[in-house]
C-alpha cells in the first residue's frame, strides 16, 4: 500500500467516525455524559481530518492543493465550537452551535463533493443552503429557551 493510500484510509476513517460522533453528540441530552463524549471525540477526529487533508494535498500538490484551505477553514468552525464549549466565553453557547454546525456542514459538503464529483455547483452549495437555517433557528429556540441549554 502506497503512503497516499494509507493516508486516504486515515482520512476517511476520521471522517466516517466524526460523522458519527456528530450525529450523536446532535441527538444526546445536551449534559455531561454522552454529549460531551461525542463532542470530544468529535474534535479529535476533526482534527484528524484536517492533518490527513492537508497531508493528502502535500502528497499530490498540483491536483489538491485547494485541500489545504478547505481543512483549516472547516477545521477553524470545529475549533470555535470546541473551545467555546470549554472555556465557555460570552455567548458562548451561540458560538458552539455556529462552530459545530459550521463543521458538520462541511463534512456533509465533502462527503457529496467526493461522491457527486467536484465541479457539481448544488454539492458544494446544498449543505450550506440547507444547514445554515437550521443552525440559526435552533440558535433561537435555545435563546428563546425552547430548546433544552446545556447543563
Amino acid at each position: 500500500m502506497t503512503a497516499t493510500g494509507i493516508v486516504l484510509g486515515l482520512h476517511i476513517a476520521c471522517g466516517t467516525g466524526a460523522l458519527i460522533c456528530g450525529a450523536v453528540s446532535m441527538c444526546a441530552r445536551k449534559s455531561r455524559g454522552l454529549h460531551s463524549a461525542a463532542g470530544e471525540t468529535y474534535h479529535w477526529l476533526f482534527a484528524g481530518i484536517l492533518v490527513s487533508g492537508c497531508t493528502l494535498a502535500f502528497l499530490d500538490w498540483q491536483r489538491l492543493w485547494w485541500f489545504v484551505p478547505v481543512a483549516a477553514f472547516s477545521y477553524a468552525f470545529a475549533l470555535l465550537g470546541y473551545l467555546s464549549a470549554k472555556l465557555r466565553w460570552k455567548n458562548w453557547l451561540r458560538h458552539h452551535l455556529a462552530g459545530q454546525g459550521g463543521s458538520y456542514i462541511s463534512m456533509i459538503t465533502a462527503v457529496l463533493v467526493v461522491n457527486v464529483g467536484v465541479g457539481s455547483w448544488w454539492a458544494w452549495v446544498l449543505p450550506t443552503i440547507v444547514g445554515t437555517p437550521l443552525i440559526a433557528w435552533v440558535t433561537r429556540e435555545v435563546a428563546r429557551g425552547r430548546r433544552p441549554r446545556y447543563r
